[in-house]
């Protein structure tokens, strides 16, 4: 007390300011590296087969729901395309959860891009009526995975292998863009041995997929899984230890079932293991990390990083699966419309105008038939009379005739 007697006012002041902005950085320091992150978007996995980092985030109490599609933004969409594929490339999405994540990170897969999939199953060791969720018969933990993997595709074969075509395993802090996923299997077929994903090198010859990024099996990679693979110990390794998506690559490698190439024709990745800014902002990524050199083509950062048809995010807090769903399903620069290919009903720009909305692109599509149909028919019609004028010794009234009736028609253009 005496030497705080002996201390002017400000000295004593600054002594106090000292201490409480020493327990506020010793709190924040504290916060940040426990289980409750101020941000989740500095965690960076120290390894390929993390699992759980997300956890301690929880998504909004009310999931947002938009009620947009008869707006003026929505109104004009023709899904005609991915409708199509819907019923053409059937997808059976399951999401690997646990019971302690089925409401702070499975009910937001569900509330966004899961409702996508043809199918979508939640596989935990526990059933859950509300959301719901399949009990596996299988002990809780991330040293489990695998027991857990094998157990959810037992039940998908057994009892979902006819409503599907292909079958997909993704996390719960994955995000997947549906359309983009049927749209790259389109072209596929499902009876080929074949998987698609995050295509990673070593100790498997032809590469394992990143479980975390998610990975696709087609009918006939899964049907030799389960009948031929998961409970022979000369193919598959017995019990659960091990990480999940290398002994998938290891299994299904010596069941003859190929490691795709799910990159698009410019080289860019479709299926991703991180956040997007992880992947679009150089530098973000230590250069000494293990995903340089776990990637089994050339990974890159910055534009060239990820097809304009992305496919899956991974690492996705709840609260940035809404973000992504916004960006993906609802945002729209005004006055560019996008061309789905020659195969299907593609947008028409008029030359030198607006770019037309769907329906008046189909109004336009069928006058521009009836006028070719028109001007076929008077033409044909020209033809005829100038071969009858002609036996009448009248060809150049004839012509004359023809050449203007042809004129018409195509001022009706």
């Amino acid at each position: 007390m005496a030497v705080l007697t002996g201390m002017g006012k400000t000295h004593v002041a600054t002594l106090f300011i000292g201490i409480f902005i020493g327990i506020s950085v010793s709190f924040m320091w504290t916060y940040t590296e426990s289980s409750g992150r101020l941000f989740s978007f500095e965690y960076l996995p120290t390894s390929p087969h993390s699992h759980g980092e997300n956890d301690d985030l929880s998504g909004p109490q009310d999931s947002p729901v938009w009620d947009d599609s008869h707006s003026h933004s929505h109104s004009g969409e023709n899904k005609t395309v991915a409708n199509d594929l819907y019923n053409k490339v059937r997808v059976l999405c399951w999401i690997m959860t646990s019971p302690s994540n089925v409401a702070s990170k499975a009910r937001h897969v569900k509330a966004t891009w899961g409702k996508r999939c043809n199918i979508l199953l939640f596989m935990s060791s526990r059933r859950n009526g509300e959301l719901p969720a399949i009990g596996l018969e299988v002990e809780e933990g991330r040293d489990n995975l695998w027991a857990k993997t094998k157990a959810a595709f037992k039940y998908v074969y057994a009892k979902h292998l006819n409503d599907a075509d292909w079958f997909m395993k993704a996390d719960d802090d994955t995000f997947t863009v549906v359309e983009n996923l049927r749209h790259f299997l389109s072209d596929k077929s499902p009876m080929d041995p074949v998987f698609y994903g995050r295509r990673f090198r070593p100790m498997v010859k032809q590469g394992f997929m990143s479980g975390g990024a998610g990975y696709v099996l087609s009918k006939e990679a899964l049907i030799r899984f389960i009948t031929k693979g998961v409970d022979n110990p000369e193919i598959c390794r017995m019990g659960g230890g091990g990480a999940e998506d290398l002994e998938m690559g290891r299994c299904l490698e010596k069941l003859d079932v190929q490691a795709g190439d799910s990159r698009d024709e410019l080289g860019r990745e479709r299926f991703h293991p991180f956040i997007p800014e992880h992947h679009l902002i150089p530098g973000i990524l230590p250069k000494d990390m293990w995903y340089w050199k776990y990637s089994y083509y050339p990974a890159k950062q910055g534009k060239d990083c990820c097809s304009d048809y992305a496919i899956t995010f991974h690492y996705v807090p709840p609260n940035m699966m809404y973000v992504l769903e916004y960006f993906v399903y609802h945002l729209r620069p005004y006055g560019i419309e996008t061309a789905v290919g020659s195969s299907s009903n593609m947008y028409v720009k008029v030359e030198g105008g607006p770019a037309q909305s769907n329906r008046s692109t189909d109004r336009y599509k069928r006058r521009l038939a009836l006028g070719v149909s028109l001007q076929k028919k008077i033409q044909s019609f020209g033809e005829s009379l100038g071969k009858k004028a002609q036996d009448m010794g009248k060809v150049e009234q004839s012509k004359i005739v023809a050449d203007n009736m042809i004129e018409k028609t195509r001022l009706l253009q």
